[in-house]
């Protein structure tokens, strides 16, 4: 019998064809360009990517970890994502570049092929992601390139990632056009008595189905819709549940379609049926702040300044102490569960001077605790385009009382 350990510890699988990309050549060797530029900037001879967005960024293969790693060597000449043997051949459908596989045989073959990658050398400068990377495998890592000093790429690349090119815009308005066409399969959904999870789906089937329309050669995976009613408002980020929608319930519409990593988003504040008084007043002040802040947003201005005169406007109303999270971010390869372009949000502690070719939100949130006058979650949601003409707003649905107010 053949023992396991004596079985291959690496395989080329390039099984079918590569599939359509998301993005041109040109527009991924660009990507892969200024990637090396960085790194001969900062003297580093290989990168080790392990992250999902700089993974999907820079080759368009997002991996599914379920418990394995995956990883992208990139060095001066070579470009090899590094996938586990259990996906066969479609990370190297999906890949721009070549592409390493590792088997289970062997308790560390995935470093064994990134080892084998870069020719069984120790780099002498080995860019690694710090804000992704776990102690342990940072040790493994250290451990497999005794003599690499490990440099964190990190914030380079996400500073690259900030600005996205033409192609990204397009997928990015795309995105939104279709997180719209989900908002209005939410809205045609809602009733009373319709648990919260029916009204998701339905949106998520509409999504799903025009992303397959608009990029048949896509994986469909990922998008989602977060329809909350209610105390579930209260959070951004709360999942549905099996709760039903109720006459003067406050309703939070949230559409996320996502296109080959990338992530757009709509939301809503609504109300089913009646709207209290007080209700009103917070949604049309939560209103001022969103209108002001897509005024605010253009080339030239400062993430912290924006943050700080939207402030101004919940202080004025005795609000402030209600806001939630910061008042937008960037957009492009990221999800709930990984990425995340920190250096492009709008919040009191961000110096980023915004820039054309940058995407950002304008989502203002207020939640008023259960036992106020008007408790629950009030939150709007606008996707713009910065550009060297201006400032483009590629979401479309309707916003504020006098379209949200969903009576049947």
């Amino acid at each position: 019998m053949q023992k396991m350990t004596d079985l291959e510890r690496t395989k080329t699988i390039n099984n079918g064809e590569k599939v359509q990309p998301t993005f041109s050549k040109g527009e991924m060797e660009n990507r892969n360009r200024i990637l090396r530029r960085n790194m001969v900037e900062m003297g580093i001879d290989a990168v080790l990517f392990t992250s999902y967005h700089n993974i999907n960024y820079y080759s368009d293969f997002l991996y599914t970890t379920f418990g394995r790693s995956y990883a992208l060597v990139v060095t001066e000449d070579k470009h090899y994502t590094v996938s586990a043997n259990i996906d066969a051949g479609q990370p190297w459908r999906r890949s721009f570049g070549d592409n390493i596989v590792y088997t289970d045989w062997n308790k560390d073959n995935f470093l064994y092929a990134v080892q084998k990658v870069l020719n069984g050398s120790s780099p002498q400068r080995l860019g690694v992601e710090y804000d992704h990377l776990t102690l342990e495998m940072q040790q493994k890592v250290q451990d497999a390139f005794p003599n690499s000093e490990l440099v964190d790429v990190s914030k380079v690349t996400m500073k690259q990632r900030m600005i996205k090119s033409q192609e990204e815009i397009e997928l990015i308005k795309n995105g939104a056009r279709i997180a719209d066409i989900g908002g209005a399969a939410v809205v045609e959904a809602i009733g009373e008595g319709v648990p919260e999870y029916e009204v998701a789906l339905h949106g998520t089937q509409a999504m799903t189905r025009e992303i397959a329309r608009t990029y048949p050669n896509a994986e469909l995976r990922d998008t989602w819709v977060w329809f909350q009613s209610g105390i579930n408002t209260d959070g951004a980020h709360n999942w549905a549940t099996s709760r039903k929608i109720q006459r003067g319930d406050i309703l939070s519409l949230n559409t996320f379609p996502m296109i080959a990593g990338y992530y757009t988003a709509l939301e809503r504040t609504l109300f089913f049926e009646d709207v209290t008084d007080r209700e009103l007043e917070l949604w049309e002040i939560n209103v001022k702040v969103h209108e002001r802040g897509q005024e605010l947003i253009k080339p030239g201005a400062r993430c912290m300044d924006i943050a700080a005169e939207l402030n101004d406007i919940y202080r004025e109303h005795g609000l402030l102490p209600n806001r939630t999270f910061g008042y937008g971010h960037s957009f492009g390869v990221l999800s709930h569960y990984y990425g995340r372009e920190a250096g492009l949000e709008l919040r009191e502690d961000v110096e980023t001077v915004l820039e054309p070719g940058m995407v950002i939100s304008m989502e203002p949130m207020i939640m008023i605790p259960e036992g106020q006058p008007g408790a629950g979650g009030y939150r709007e949601h606008d996707i713009l385009v910065i550009s060297e003409d201006g400032v483009e707003n590629i979401t479309k649905f309707p916003y504020g009382p006098e379209h949200n107010i969903i009576r049947k």
